[in-house]
C-alpha cells in the first residue's frame, strides 16, 4: 500500500509526519499524522489509535494535543487520521454533525452516504494494514482512544474487536448514540431507520449485549456543555457498572469540550496506555 509523505517534522527527539493515500475503503483521498518516537534501529513500538471528533480532521489533536511528550517518554507511536472522507464529489450535508467532517466511524448502508462513508472499514482493517507496513509498529501491542465522536469510535470498535486493543480510553465520549440527538441523526442517514442496527455502534448496547473490555479510562468535563444532551456519561456508568467491568470514569471539575481539556489530560491518557502497552 503506498502512501505520499505530506510533511515530516522533528519533534521531542522523534519525527511527526503527515501523510496521504487513495482509500479503498472511502474511494477518497485520505490523510493521516503519524508521531514516531526515537527508537533503536529495528526496534518496534506501541501504538496509540487517536480517533477525532465532529468537525476535526487528523490537524487538530496533531497540533493541539500535546501529546508528543509524552509519547517520546513512553515510546509510544501515536496515529491520528481523518474523520470522514473528503472531495468535490463525497455527498455532505449543512449541518457540522452529519456528512464531512461527522463519519460518525460508520460504514454507511444508505444512499448517497454508502459509496464512500465507510470509515468503520478504513479505520478497522485498511489504515491498520497501511501503518504496519510502513511504520515500525508492533501490532500485537495497540491502544485506542479518541474525543468526542471519536470517543464513541475508539469504544466501539475497542468493543468489537476483542483482543485487539490491549488499552482504551476516550475524552468526553458520546456513549450512547441511540439516546442523543448527534446520534439519531447520523444513524439514521447512514444506516437507516432500524434502530436494532444501531446497537454495533452504541458503546453502551454493546455493553448490554455482553462485549467487554480488560479495562477502559475515561475523562469527561464536568462544564463541558454537551455533557447532558448528547454525551450522557451517566448511561456508560451505569452500563459497566451493570456488567461489573473494570472501568475509571472520572469527571474533570470545570472543563469543557476543547482541546484545552484533551491536552491536559492527555500525557496522563498515552502514560496509562504506556503501561498496558509494555512488552
Amino acid at each position: 500500500m503506498t502512501f505520499e509523505t505530506v510533511s515530516t517534522n522533528k519533534a521531542h527527539g522523534g519525527v511527526q509526519g503527515v501523510y496521504k493515500h487513495v482509500s479503498a475503503a472511502t474511494g477518497t483521498e485520505m490523510t493521516f499524522s503519524v508521531f514516531v518516537p526515537d527508537h533503536a534501529p529495528g526496534e518496534k513500538l506501541p501504538v496509540l489509535w487517536y480517533l477525532s471528533g465532529l468537525t476535526c480532521t487528523h490537524a487538530n489533536v496533531t497540533e493541539k494535543g500535546e501529546y508528543r511528550a509524552a509519547c517520546a517518554e513512553h515510546g509510544v507511536i501515536f496515529v491520528a487520521p481523518d474523520t470522514s472522507p473528503r472531495g468535490d464529489d463525497v455527498p455532505d450535508d449543512e449541518g457540522y454533525d452529519f456528512g464531512k467532517g461527522a463519519g460518525f466511524y460508520v460504514d454507511a448502508t444508505q444512499e448517497p452516504w454508502a459509496k464512500h462513508f465507510n470509515m468503520r472499514s478504513y479505520i478497522e482493517n485498511e489504515l491498520p494494514d497501511l501503518v504496519a507496513t510502513n511504520f515500525p509498529v508492533d501490532m500485537a501491542r495497540q491502544g485506542i482512544t479518541g474525543h468526542s465522536m471519536g470517543g464513541h469510535g475508539a469504544l466501539t470498535i475497542s468493543l468489537r474487536n476483542p483482543g485487539r486493543f490491549r488499552s482504551t480510553s476516550a475524552f468526553a465520549p458520546i456513549v450512547s448514540p441511540l439516546n442523543c440527538p448527534w446520534g439519531e441523526k447520523a444513524l439514521t442517514g447512514y444506516i437507516g431507520a432500524d434502530k436494532a442496527a444501531w446497537r454495533e455502534y452504541d458503546a453502551c448496547a454493546l455493553i448490554v449485549d455482553g462485549a467487554r473490555l480488560p479495562d477502559l479510562l475515561v475523562d469527561q468535563g464536568g462544564a463541558d456543555n454537551f455533557l447532558e444532551e448528547q454525551l450522557k456519561t451517566a448511561l456508560l456508568e451505569q452500563a459497566v457498572g451493570d456488567a461489573g467491568m473494570k472501568a475509571t470514569i472520572r469527571v474533570q471539575d470545570g472543563y469543557d469540550h476543547s482541546y484545552y481539556f484533551i491536552s491536559t489530560f492527555m500525557a496522563e491518557h498515552v502514560a496509562w496506555h504506556a503501561e498496558r502497552l509494555k512488552a
